[in-house]
């Protein structure tokens, strides 16, 4: 199973969103603390449908503490507009955990710092945007995961 990963998401409906996708792609959703939103938004719950409530869900306070729920040896991927390496050179495997920060700021800059070689781009054209929107950006990483997953094809 494929994870995905929002630290500290700020706006219900991309959650919502993401939250759907990874149901009908089989992806755990995990929301690391604090959100900028109560699970009870309706917002949230309108983007997710009645899907939401079948949405695999963990909720944690912080970052540390769901990077220790997962096995020794777990790939983390941290999604971000500061690296060079595009998504696609990387050959996703079924437990992979992909990260994506919040809507504002993107991730902890502590964080990219301690995993430089685990960051990942969605390639745009320069001097366009400065980011895409987070459900898009998940929903472009998390389908080449899955299609790599599945044995739709292969990057090196």
């Amino acid at each position: 199973m494929l994870h995905v990963v929002l630290v500290e998401p700020e706006i219900p409906p991309n959650t919502g969103n993401i939250g759907r996708m990874c149901l009908a792609v089989g992806a755990h959703l995990h929301l690391v603390k604090p959100l900028g939103y109560s699970l009870d938004d309706r917002e949230l719950k309108r983007a997710g449908l009645d899907y939401w409530k079948d949405v695999a869900l963990s909720v944690w306070n912080n970052f540390a503490e769901m990077q220790a729920s997962r096995p020794a040896g777990t790939r983390f991927f941290y999604l971000t507009t500061k690296s060079k390496r595009a998504y696609w050179d990387v050959r996703f495997r079924d437990e992979d955990v992909l990260v994506f920060g919040r809507e504002s700021k993107g991730l902890p800059e502590s964080l990219l710092a301690a995993n430089p070689d685990s960051t990942l781009t969605i390639p745009m054209q320069p001097c366009s945007v400065r980011s895409l929107n987070l459900s898009t950006a998940a929903g472009i990483v998390v389908y080449e995961a899955v299609r790599q997953i599945r044995g739709g094809g292969a990057a090196t």
